[in-house]
C-alpha cells in the first residue's frame, strides 16, 4: 500500500468527516424521538457483531486478536468512548448540531494540553498559546456573563474532554497492543457498557425508524473503514487538520435539515477554535523533526 499519497489521503479524510457528520445528523434525528441510551446500545450491538465477525477471520481467531498486555486499560477505553457518544448525542438534543459541534471542536487542543500529563510528551509554548486561544474561542461561543449562557453547553464540553482522554489512551495502548486488538476492545468494551445502561431504557422503535437505525450503524462502520484507509495511504498528522471539516458538514446539516441557526458568536468562536487547533496540529507535526515547542 502506498504510504505517501496525500491527495488520496485528504479525499478520504473529507469523506470520513462527511460520513461522521451524517451519522451525527441521524443520531440527532433519532434522539428527538427515543432516548440516547437505547440508540447507542443498538449501535454498539452492530459494532460488536462486526468486530466479532472480523475477529473470526483474523489469523489466530478471537483469542489471538483479543490478547492484550493491558486488558483493563483497553476495556476502559471502550467504556469511555461509549459514554462519550451518549454525552455527545445528548448534546445534540439540548443544543443542536451546530453549537454542540462548535464546542466539541476543542478536543484536539485538550489532547495537546493533557498529553504531557497522560503520556509524558513535551508541549512547547507555541502550542500552549494555541490552547489558550482555542479556549478563548470557546468562551466566545458560550458567552458567559452575558445573561444567555446555558448550562447545557457544558455537555459537549464534557464530551470533548472524554474524547480527548480516549484519544490519549488510544495512543498509550498502541505502545503495548496492535491496532486490531485496540479496535476489538473498543467494540466489545463499549457494547458491554452500552448494554448495561441501555437495558434500563428499553422502548419500542417505529418500523419506519429501523431503517434510520440501520443506516446509523452502517455509517459508523463505514466511517471507521474510510479513516483506516486514509491513514494507510498518508501519515495521520498530514491530514488531521482536515478532520475539522466535520464541523463544516455538521453545521450544514444542522442549518439545512434541522433549521438551526448559526449565531455570529458561534461562527466567530468556531473559526478561532479551528484555527488554533490546526496551528497546534501543525506544530505537533513539525516538532517531531525540529524542536519540542
Amino acid at each position: 500500500m502506498n504510504q505517501d499519497n496525500p491527495r488520496l489521503g485528504i479525499a478520504l479524510m473529507l469523506l470520513t468527516t462527511f460520513i461522521f457528520a451524517a451519522q451525527d445528523g441521524i443520531s440527532a434525528y433519532l434522539a428527538r424521538e427515543y432516548n440516547a441510551y437505547l440508540i447507542v446500545m443498538i449501535r454498539y450491538w452492530f459494532f460488536a457483531a462486526a468486530v466479532l465477525s472480523l475477529a473470526h477471520f483474523y489469523q489466530g481467531g478471537i483469542r489471538k486478536i483479543a490478547a492484550s498486555r493491558i486488558p483493563k486499560t483497553q476495556f476502559f477505553r471502550g467504556v469511555l468512548l461509549q459514554l462519550e457518544i451518549i454525552v455527545t448525542v445528548l448534546s445534540f438534543v439540548f443544543l443542536g448540531l451546530v453549537e454542540a459541534h462548535a464546542i466539541f471542536a476543542i478536543y484536539p487542543l485538550m489532547i495537546a494540553a493533557l498529553s504531557g500529563l497522560v503520556l509524558g510528551e513535551s508541549v512547547g509554548w507555541r502550542r500552549w498559546l494555541a490552547i489558550a486561544v482555542g479556549f478563548a474561542g470557546i468562551l466566545i461561543i458560550l458567552k458567559p456573563g452575558f445573561g444567555v449562557f446555558s448550562p447545557y453547553a457544558l455537555i459537549p464540553l464534557l464530551g470533548a474532554l472524554m474524547f480527548a482522554l480516549y484519544g490519549l489512551l488510544t495512543r498509550y495502548v498502541s505502545r503495548f497492543d496492535a491496532p486490531s486488538t485496540s479496535f476489538f476492545w473498543t467494540g466489545i468494551g463499549g457494547a458491554v457498557s452500552a448494554t448495561a445502561i441501555g437495558l434500563f431504557f428499553l422502548e419500542p422503535l417505529a418500523r419506519s425508524d429501523w431503517g434510520w437505525m440501520a443506516l446509523l450503524c452502517v455509517t459508523g462502520i463505514a466511517g471507521h473503514f474510510t479513516l483506516i484507509k486514509c491513514y494507510s495511504v498518508v501519515e495521520a498528522a498530514r491530514v488531521q487538520p482536515f478532520a475539522y471539516f466535520q464541523l463544516v458538514f455538521a453545521t450544514l446539516i444542522g442549518v439545512m435539515l434541522f433549521g438551526e441557526a448559526l449565531p455570529l458568536n458561534t461562527f466567530i468562536g468556531s473559526i478561532i477554535v479551528v484555527s488554533a487547533g490546526v496551528f497546534a496540529l501543525i506544530r505537533t507535526y513539525l516538532s517531531r523533526a525540529t524542536d519540542p515547542g
